[in-house]
């Protein structure tokens, strides 16, 4: 979510076509998350999928913690670049359409470049959090129910919760604490616990580090907030 925020800032898109590039950006989402939850279903039955999964969560997890933050430029991704090359792009929106026709020729509206980087940034998402889903259960339908309502979810509370998330600077750190948890819960925790490692400890922990986390950020504010609202380089949550 803080990612939309910051991808809808740069270009300055305004509230009204928000709902639009969310709306098709929450339709791709499901096509997309769908097809990483048949091919993680596939993996996952091989015990060694299993820890790579683990591994790899684990890697995220320390990367996002420790990862140096940086402005973020959707203008400069490869996404981006590549659709402007692809087809012409119009230098301003007309209302909510994604393509323009001007002079008898037809060209991209900024606003499908919003899109494209707001769907390149959800298969990334995916790569996350598809895998840490599969840490609590292994079925394919509870995995891609959940994926579905936390992304209608996520809709449906970003114009509330949008301007709020530049006070929960400490919120990147509980995230990787929880992708350190889960990875360690797939490549380890399972393996050795007697039967398997419990859920709702796997819970309580998860909402216990997002609460200190929340709560620390609101006691100890940050000092100052840079006004190119920087994001680390693997913070994507």
């Amino acid at each position: 979510m803080f990612v939309f925020v910051l991808v809808f800032r740069y270009f300055g898109i305004p509230a009204l076509l928000q709902h639009r590039i969310l709306f098709y950006g929450v339709l791709g989402a499901l096509i997309f998350r769908g097809v990483f939850v048949v091919l993680g279903a596939a993996l996952l039955q091989y015990g060694w999928a299993v820890i790579l999964f683990g591994v790899f969560l684990i890697f995220t997890g320390f990367r996002m913690m420790f990862s140096v933050e940086c402005p973020i430029q959707p203008g400069q991704s490869l996404i981006v670049r590549g659709l402007r090359r692809l087809w012409p792009v119009a230098a301003e929106s007309e209302g909510s359409r994604f393509f323009l026709r001007r002079n008898g020729k037809w060209y991209a509206a900024p606003i499908l470049l919003v899109l494209a980087f707001i769907e390149a940034a959800d298969i990334l998402f995916a790569v996350d959090s598809v895998p840490a889903i599969f840490a609590i259960t292994r079925e394919p339908l509870v995995v891609y129910t959940s994926n579905v309502f936390a992304i209608l979810g996520l809709r449906a509370m970003y114009f509330l919760l949008a301007g709020a998330f530049a006070r929960f600077h400490l919120l990147r750190y509980g995230l990787a604490l929880i992708l350190i948890f889960v990875g360690l819960k797939m490549s380890w925790l399972n393996a050795v616990w007697p039967g398997h490692f419990p859920s709702t400890i796997s819970l309580g922990v998860i909402v216990g580090v997002l609460t200190v986390s929340i709560g620390l950020s609101l006691v100890f504010p940050a000092s100052r907030m840079p006004k190119n609202l920087p994001i680390s380089r693997s913070d994507r949550s």
